[in-house]
């Protein structure tokens, strides 16, 4: 029987999203309640001042302040909601997953913040970024702390079994390592003006960048919670790697192509600061003579000129790059779909996971 939230988004689907689509939406809007008040309340606090007078008043400044108000001024809250998913899928309840999917919220955002310092980012949110408000030292030092609290929150739940716990800080790590890894890849390629860079390792880049923490390590991590066999947690992981995937493909499209105002001052900003995204690297694998060396002169110029912008958005059009992408990102959350056949899931969790990977490659946001 389909819960209120699914049945609503049935009788009447948002704009420019399919019925698939729009379940997911119901399910993330209904577990957001949950959600979003447990993250609040489990941030962490500083000493309290009559302990520590006046410094107490400086850590909340320098420290705990900027890092509550950083996770408290918005984000979609999607990767903390696929972790009750990923248990409710498994059959267990979801709010048994409430400390894992906090503390993956607190991963991603460190790496936001740590991210806008190595881009040099103005906005996050529609904010100022950490470092633009605090100076560089104190936001990494936020960031730093918002990791600290990964590990803190899945120790500290004495709710869980002992050996979930151990299970689930050992996926949060792998899931830290192939996080870095392709930030490693994402950074050094920037850094040393690697343009020879193909599809293959722009997807290798990604699946470790995004498609981790984005989707895989939240679904596996609630499934384990959930009490999922291995088959099962191994099938839900595959799932969310294709369907992080197609998140950021997603991503770089919107940001190349998206609607404007929408973007904001982020839109096209893959271009100025050189990103190779699959739509670039697609591109210059087909591209050839002047037009090849044009594209790389652009995206190497770090122009903010929206004629140039539109310029190189056209070379990409041209040899076929968005549209390639776009079908690739479609195939491959189609794939993921599909992999899910057969796999032995609770109530109708599979629609709202099927409908989470349609979500992913048709929002528009």
């Amino acid at each position: 029987m389909a819960t209120d939230a699914t049945q609503s988004a049935r009788q009447g689907e948002a704009p420019g999203t399919t019925q698939g689509a729009s379940l997911f939406q119901a399910y993330l809007a209904s577990k957001l309640p949950q959600v979003e008040p447990y993250i609040v309340s489990h941030m962490p606090k500083p000493p309290a001042a009559a302990e520590e007078g006046h410094v107490a008043d400086d850590l909340a400044s320098y420290l705990y302040g900027p890092l509550a108000r950083f996770v408290g001024s918005g984000g979609k809250r999607i990767r903390p909601v696929l972790v009750l998913l990923g248990c409710e899928a498994a059959g267990g309840d979801a709010t048994a997953a409430l400390a894992p999917a906090a503390a993956i919220e607190d991963f991603q955002s460190a790496a936001l913040i740590h991210d806008d310092i190595a881009d040099e980012g103005e906005l996050r949110r529609g904010m100022p970024c950490v470092h633009r408000t605090e100076g560089t030292g104190v936001a990494i030092n936020v960031g730093d702390l918002a990791l600290v609290e990964v590990m803190g929150k899945v120790v500290a739940e004495g709710a869980l079994p002992d050996a979930c716990r151990l299970r689930v800080a050992r996926e949060l790590m792998e899931m830290e390592r192939r996080t870095l890894e392709g930030q490693a890849l994402d950074l050094g390629w920037a850094r040393d003006g690697r343009w020879d860079i193909g599809v293959d390792d722009y997807l290798a880049m990604a699946r470790r960048k995004t498609a981790y923490y984005s989707a895989a390590t939240p679904l596996a991590v609630g499934a384990i919670v959930g009490g999922a066999n291995e088959a099962l947690v191994e099938r839900l992981r595959a799932f969310g790697m294709g369907a992080g995937l197609a998140f950021q493909l997603q991503d770089d499209l919107l940001n190349l192509v998206g609607d404007a105002a929408a973007q904001g001052k982020d839109f096209r900003t893959d271009i100025t600061e050189g990103k190779r995204t699959m739509i670039v690297c697609w591109a210059l694998e087909h591209l050839e003579g002047a037009r090849h060396d044009e594209l790389v002169g652009l995206l190497s110029a770090h122009t903010t000129d929206e004629a140039e912008l539109a310029r190189a958005v056209g070379l990409m059009e041209g040899c076929g790059a968005i549209d390639a992408v776009r079908g690739f990102a479609r195939a491959t959350a189609d794939e993921a779909k599909a992999g899910l056949a057969g796999a032995r899931l609770s109530g109708e969790m599979r629609e709202v996971l099927e409908s989470m990977a349609d979500f992913f490659v048709e929002r528009l946001g």
